[in-house]
């Protein structure tokens, strides 16, 4: 009976839902005069076949009232709105006889003239109009103006002879239109020949040295976004050959105007013409044939100081180049070479300057650089002027953040840092940052009666220089300088107290990246070592309460035990004997291990087991010594681009080095295992893709996708994962429907604090939209899970054992609010449980489907 009495309920809620937003509709023509119509949809149809592109869309002049889901929130808020909120207000005082004089006699008459003011008289509807859409009545002028774009769009793209009309249709007499566009293309116009007329002969050379690649050739349709493309693309076929002052507007096209062919044939003829040098002189304009120039001199200023010019410059010659300074030269001049991709003698390309701009501005020592360019009286050679402005010597900052967490209930944290530039005149910098974390928490195992009874601190030392540093071995032909090449070398500690098992952590990164172009990066780290110290492994049982209240109901059944009975103590105010921790829950362990518990039956041994491995694999030491390569692809043009994928793949390694350096040094250990420094390193390989769509629909509305994949085998010298390498699934970024490690592995329960394992699959989609301002909503579908595999975990409902283990996948949904502060984004979505694996296979779906069991997740900018 509960299912169908919930199913009704459902109904129920669902049908006032509907009644609502049925009610809210008819407002939505509260300020339609009678003789207006609504727009409700805009169609194009070319040739009669719908036309979905944006692009042509975008040519409507009345696009329809937004709508979340066909639901037109922003004109129904704006519908809501007092239009004239002072008549509206003077309508209402006056309305009763009396009602003035009794305002009057509680309120001054000047205070019954600021209630007109007010908020909720006034304020409220400016607001709503301000957050709100009016509505977009049919105007036919606009219509008739939109036709004639698309009809001008269609004759740009070859089709001359489109016809267009639209159609206008109201909805069933509700006062809201139809607006249909229609365009008969016709027969397009081909290029039936191409003819050149260059005025300059070094032009007119590099023009038939390239003219294979030319985008408008004899037999291609018209097209005037074509003949634009060409003139850029001869434009950078002349600027890459020497001609360093091309200008783009020398270039124009001059179509043959036959009237009688192009009634006839649809064909036409193009000429191209390229014009000589235009310069400006004084009150006349004159023209020179252009050249190829080669530079003769390459200048780099280091100190260019706008307030500091009348100081007296030195300089020096150093391959080619001259480098000028003010007192003291503070930089290697290799370091100011290798960034400028000029070369004595060399022709000009203007590749070279755009990669000359980057790489100076990667260098992180200088603004912004500005580049000039001057030619001899020949106009033959050229001279290039760098001029730079270095950047401070020296820059502070700091970070105070207040946090909460299920640790901490009140957290403060400081982050002080410091960075120094060109630390060793070749362009190295040196960043020096801190952290203190102090925090209160109200764990009763805490002794510390201070206040903030937790700390966490560290610190991390970077150094990072532009260029590739491989001993013995010369990068520079595999790794040119313009991919932005950079090497980084850091080592980092930290330490907490009073937190879990108290980590100390220490890590040190050898790691280079390079990006041979926009979309591609590369980055390798080539040692990536991190040692972790659990300095109270005694007090595991403390901080993970889920496995200790385990051990403890398995320890309730044997309590009567008298060899068990020192494992026992009743706590003040309690009646019941509970395991002490730690000699207790160690005492039972060991007891179990050794058949020392009469009657213990094998499903508790073998969850006592479970539990022990669990432990050792937590508090156990960690030396981690990898290497790792990641590459990332991304066509993402700008910012503002919802139209792209990212693509992002990883392999790392650990242990492999070790293994082979433990063939020529005895490391110790016990058999089965090495270890260095009394630690058993881990070994292991590990693997991840993740790929990432996003579709704009128009009006902000995106549609993004992602899925990720990832798994770490181990072996040789492990048999698990540390902890600090594994997955885990839920949160604000991951599975929206559960919390941080409280997913799996596979159909378990949830069954520890924190949850992690050595495979994970996540598939997330979320539909994007405005709602109203910088307000953002969002509705969300997350699925996936992790599960353990090749490791020694033997619970069978955690191990992924094949295909028929995607049935553990979770898939929580829900809907989201964010607000965008242009330069991040405040993000609250609100997950559900949609499909749950860890129940009972007919109890899976919607079981928690309700607002008492969604989960509320915070976050900062898009989860992807």
């Amino acid at each position: 009976m509960g299912q169908p009495l919930r199913a009704k309920r459902s109904i129920r809620h669902l049908g006032l839902w509907v009644c609502t937003l049925l009610f809210l509709s008819c407002n939505s023509l509260k300020l339609v005069g009678d003789d207006q119509l609504l727009v409700k949809k805009n169609v194009i149809y070319a040739d009669s076949v719908k036309v979905s592109e944006e692009a042509i869309e975008n040519f409507i002049l009345q696009e329809p009232n937004s709508t979340i889901l066909g639901y037109p929130l922003r004109l129904n808020l704006y519908n809501l709105a007092k239009q004239n909120p002072d008549s509206s207000f003077q309508a209402w005082l006056h309305k009763k006889e009396n009602r003035e004089k009794r305002l009057n006699k509680i309120l001054s008459e000047k205070q019954v003239s600021r209630l007109g003011e007010s908020f909720l008289v006034k304020g409220l509807s400016e607001t709503l109009k301000k957050i709100g859409e009016p509505p977009v009545i049919l105007d036919t002028a606009l219509t008739r103006a939109t036709m004639e774009r698309l009809n001008a769009y269609y004759k740009a793209q070859g089709y001359l002879n489109n016809t267009t009309s639209y159609s206008i249709d109201t909805v069933a007499s509700s006062q809201r239109a139809l607006v249909d566009y229609r365009i008969t293309l016709n027969k397009p116009f081909m290029v039936d020949s191409v003819a050149a007329i260059i005025a300059s002969p070094t032009i007119d050379s590099l023009y038939r040295l390239n003219v294979a690649d030319a985008i408008i050739k004899k037999g291609s349709q018209f097209n005037v976004d074509e003949f634009g493309r060409e003139r850029e693309r001869l434009t950078e076929v002349f600027r890459n050959n020497g001609v360093y002052n091309f200008q783009e507007s020398s270039i124009k096209f001059d179509i043959i105007s036959d009237t009688t062919r192009l009634a006839n044939d649809q064909k036409m003829g193009a000429i191209l013409n390229i014009d000589d040098l235009r310069k400006r002189g004084e009150g006349t304009i004159t023209t020179e044939p252009y050249k190829v120039t080669h530079f003769e001199n390459i200048n780099i200023y280091t100190d260019f100081l706008f307030d500091d010019n009348n100081t007296q410059q030195e300089f020096i010659r150093y391959n080619g180049y001259t480098i000028f300074y003010r007192g003291k030269l503070r930089f290697k001049p290799k370091a100011l070479t290798d960034a400028v991709f000029f070369e004595k003698d060399s022709l000009y390309r203007d590749i070279d300057k755009v990669r000359t701009y980057r790489q100076i501005t990667n260098l992180g020592v200088f603004k912004y650089p500005t580049i000039t360019f001057d030619t001899d009286s020949t106009r033959r050679k050229l001279t290039s002027n760098i001029y730079l402005a270095a950047r401070p010597k020296y820059s502070f900052g700091a970070n105070l953040d207040v946090t909460h967490s299920n640790i901490q209930r009140i957290g403060m944290a400081v982050s002080p840092s410091l960075q120094a530039r060109n630390l060793f005149k070749g362009a190295e910098n040196l960043s020096l940052s801190t952290r203190l974390s102090l925090g209160n928490s109200s764990d009763p195992n805490i002794q510390d009666n201070r206040f903030f009874n937790i700390q966490e601190y560290g610190a991390d030392l970077s150094l990072d220089f532009p260029r590739i540093w491989f001993p013995f071995i010369k990068t520079n032909t595999l790794i040119p300088s313009y991919s932005l090449p950079r090497t980084r070398l850091s080592v980092g500690a930290s330490f907490q107290q009073n937190i879990g098992l108290d980590k100390r952590t220490l890590n040190s990164v050898l790691g280079y990246s390079w990006k041979p172009s926009q979309r591609i990066n590369h980055n390798i780290e080539l040692l990536n070592v991190q040692f972790v110290n659990n300095v109270r492994p005694d007090q595991f049982f403390s901080f993970y309460r889920s496995s200790y209240a385990e051990l403890d109901d398995i320890a309730d059944a044997y309590q009567d035990d008298p060899t068990l009975s020192d494992f026992f103590e009743t706590p003040k105010g309690q009646t019941e004997p509970r395991l002490e921790i730690p000699d207790g829950t160690a005492g039972l362990i060991e007891a179990v291990r050794n058949n020392q518990i009469v009657g213990l039956s094998s499903e508790d041994r073998t969850d006592v087991g479970r539990i022990e491995e669990r432990r050792l694999r937590l508090v156990e030491d960690n030396l981690i010594f990898a290497s790792n390569y990641t590459l990332n692809l991304n066509n993402r043009e700008a910012l503002t681009d919802n139209d792209f994928y990212q693509f992002r793949f990883k392999i790392e390694s650990a242990g492999n080095l070790l293994s082979g350096l433990s063939q020529l040094i005895p490391f110790g250990g016990e058999e089965g295992s090495r270890e260095v420094l009394d630690v058993v390193f881990s070994q292991y390989l590990k693997g991840e893709t993740e790929f990432v769509k996003y579709w704009d629909f128009r009006r902000s509305n995106v549609l993004a996708f992602r899925s990720f994949f990832g798994i770490a085998v181990p072996y040789g010298n492990s048999n698990s994962i540390p902890f600090v390498r594994s997955y885990f699934a839920g949160g604000a970024n991951d599975n929206r429907g559960w919390f941080p490690y409280s997913l799996g592995p596979g159909k378990t329960n949830a069954i520890n604090d924190f949850n992690e394992a050595n495979l994970k699959i996540a598939l997330n989609l979320e539909y994007r939209f405005p709602v109203a301002g910088n307000f953002k909503g969002a509705l969300f579908a997350d699925a996936g899970n992790i599960w353990n595999v090749f490791d020694n975990v033997e619970d069978p409902d955690a191990k992924f054992k094949g295909i028929g283990s995607l049935g553990d996948i979770a898939l929580g949904s829900g809907f989201g609010l964010r607000y965008d502060f242009t330069y991040f984004l405040f993000r609250v979505d609100l997950g559900f449980k949609t499909y749950n694996p860890a129940e009972e296979q007919s109890k899976r779906w919607f079981r928690d489907y309700n607002f008492a069991n969604s989960v509320l997740q915070i976050g900062i900018n898009y989860p992807f």
